[in-house]
């Protein structure tokens, strides 16, 4: 079976199926191979992996997957395209296509079944769209991961990594460093792309934490406190807490909470470290049951 790194190859197989691309599934296939070994490599396999590959498109990174681990399952939304992975795949008796929305399937399941509840990898060419839905979806579930290896818009990959006071923190960067170390692989500009998305991409691996950094009594209630100051940013913790629709406190609770942590009364979400939020949020919840 021909590779499918390079471009003549898909656009080959492209052809042969007629095949359109998607723009609401946000589809841009690699065609680079130098790119495909550094995810490869980054992602760390062995034959003793089990890897769930998220939007598999043609088969170009699931072709090396199959190579490197022991069993890869790729999740493909669009129907247009089992057919075309069914062809480019047929070399490979370790690997499973599954047609279905990766936010619907319960990959808890899936884990256990294949895996024996044995951590994970995950692997995948994210479509922009839904990059964050789908990291959290997988954190929050709980499900069991080793590393998720994923190609992002690089303004995302960014986001994951950088600390409090800079204008690309929030939300993103504190849940993805609550449950994992973020290290960016390496930047990948347009032209490793078919078609060209109008944004540089960046290859980010998120080492799940063995243990969690932070002591929080209760993990939902501090995302809750999490995302609300940051859904509207101009605004101070006492404000963006007060207006959410998740959080229902009143000012003078917020306020004694904030004094009680050692906070200035206008501080801003922003300016807050995952551990300052950690202990704000176990005040809170001490004091919602006094």
């Amino acid at each position: 079976m021909a590779t499918l790194g390079n471009p003549k190859n898909t656009i080959e197989i492209l052809n042969k199926y007629k095949f359109v691309m998607q723009k609401k599934f946000g589809q841009n296939f690699l065609i680079d191979t130098h790119v495909l070994e550094k995810i490869i490599n980054s992602a760390d396999l062995t034959k003793d992996d089990f890897v769930l590959e998220i939007g598999p498109g043609i088969g170009t990174m699931t072709q090396y997957l199959a190579e490197a681990a022991r069993e890869v399952v790729a999740v493909e939304i669009d129907t247009k395209l089992i057919p075309i992975l069914e062809d480019t795949l047929s070399d490979y008796d370790n690997v499973t296509i599954i047609n279905q929305d990766v936010l619907k399937l319960d990959i808890k399941k899936l884990a256990e079944e294949r895996n024996g509840g044995k951590p994970i990898k995950v692997v995948a060419n994210l479509p922009y769209y839904i990059t964050t839905p789908i990291i959290m979806g997988l954190f929050e579930s709980h499900v069991p991961i080793d590393s998720i290896t994923i190609m992002v818009q690089k303004e995302v990959a960014d986001r994951m990594k950088v600390g409090p006071g800079t204008k690309d923190y929030g939300a993103l960067s504190l849940a993805v460093q609550y449950y994992a170390d973020p290290y960016i692989v390496a930047n990948v500009p347009p032209n490793c792309f078919m078609p060209r998305p109008n944004v540089g991409s960046a290859v980010i691996r998120l080492t799940r934490h063995k243990e969690v950094p932070v002591k929080v009594d209760d993990e939902s209630l501090m995302f809750k406190i999490i995302r609300a100051s940051f859904n509207q940013r101009r605004k101070t913790l006492v404000n963006g807490l007060n207006n959410s629709p998740e959080i229902h406190l009143s000012k003078e609770l917020i306020a004694e909470a904030l004094e009680e942590a050692g906070f200035l009364a206008n501080i801003r979400g922003e300016a807050l470290t995952l551990e300052q939020f950690a202990e704000l949020s176990n005040i809170i919840s001490r004091k919602m049951k006094e």
